[in-house]
């Protein structure tokens, strides 16, 4: 264990969580299974970059920081603006990563069998995944639920599982790379990301107007940095929707700006280079 003392509080104490250490370990464990051991057994699988793995392990790393570094120790004992940061990162920057990390062929090996396909159809179809996702972030979010969940490891542990799954169903729109689920198209992923920024924002107000501290557990939790109650749920809320919303809008960015460049490629024609990304797509080009 890694210890800083600070006034008296060992806030900065790193802990070592076997749970998280055993799931991060569990996730890049079957990742690095699925490319080395069963890719050659896949006939059409396509290649593995580079880049693929690192955005894999950078979600998984992400996933450790937020429930296995002193932020999650913070969060569970003193601060719910790093309770916010936590939920951030494991429902705006992991998810993304893993799924922009996973290779097509994976997920089209997955749904070869048809009863996976059809409850993905169902699980994964955007209304669906939208509203379980920010079904979920509002019940997490309601003083009874945030307040059990601190006092209860089980409970909180459960919480921040659904909310990766609940989040990796919600970027599906928009990060897809299986044929079988394709992506939405540029402007319905735009108009998605949007919509999917105000929920945050309505709660966000909520925290940020609220006359005193809304949750029980911070409000009777010791204080560090000199930080009241209502300052740090303020603090909480700004990390909530401006840091979100900084991520949301940026995907949304990406997503004007490859629709722009498909619109002006079609326009011009095909390059040798977008050809043989077709090619890749396809499954033409050799393993390498």
């Amino acid at each position: 264990m890694v210890s800083l003392h600070i006034a008296g509080y060992e806030w900065l104490d790193w802990h070592l969580h076997p749970d998280v250490v055993l799931l991060s370990l569990g996730l890049m464990g079957a990742y690095l299974y699925a490319i080395n051991v069963l890719r050659p057994r896949i006939s059409d699988a396509g290649r593995v970059k580079n880049s693929q793995v690192a955005l894999f392990a950078s979600g998984v790393l992400v996933i450790y920081i937020a429930s296995g570094s002193p932020i999650h120790d913070l969060s569970e004992r003193y601060l719910l603006s790093m309770h916010m940061l936590q939920h951030l990162l494991l429902t705006l920057v992991a998810p993304p990563l893993l799924l922009a990390g996973t290779p097509s062929w994976l997920w089209q090996a997955i749904f070869r069998r048809s009863s996976i396909l059809a409850v993905a159809r169902v699980a994964l179809h955007p209304l669906v995944a939208f509203s379980a996702f920010n079904g979920l972030l509002l019940l997490t979010h309601l003083p009874p639920v945030v307040d059990y969940a601190l006092r209860h490891h089980w409970f909180h542990l459960v919480v921040h599982v659904g909310l990766v799954v609940s989040a990796l169903m919600m970027w599906w729109p928009v990060l897809s790379t299986a044929p079988q689920l394709p992506a939405l198209s540029y402007p319905l992923q735009m108009g998605y990301l949007f919509v999917q920024s105000l929920l945050p924002a309505v709660i966000a107000a909520f925290m940020t107007f609220a006359t005193g501290a809304i949750y029980s557990f911070y409000e009777e939790a010791p204080r560090i940095w000199g930080i009241t109650p209502v300052e740090d749920q303020q603090i909480g809320a700004g990390v909530m929707k401006l840091l979100g919303s900084i991520i949301l809008w940026s995907f949304i960015g990406v997503a004007f700006f490859r629709w722009y460049a498909r619109e002006e490629a079609e326009s011009r024609g095909p390059r040798w280079g977008e050809v043989e990304e077709e090619l890749e797509s396809l499954r033409l080009s050799p393993k390498p």
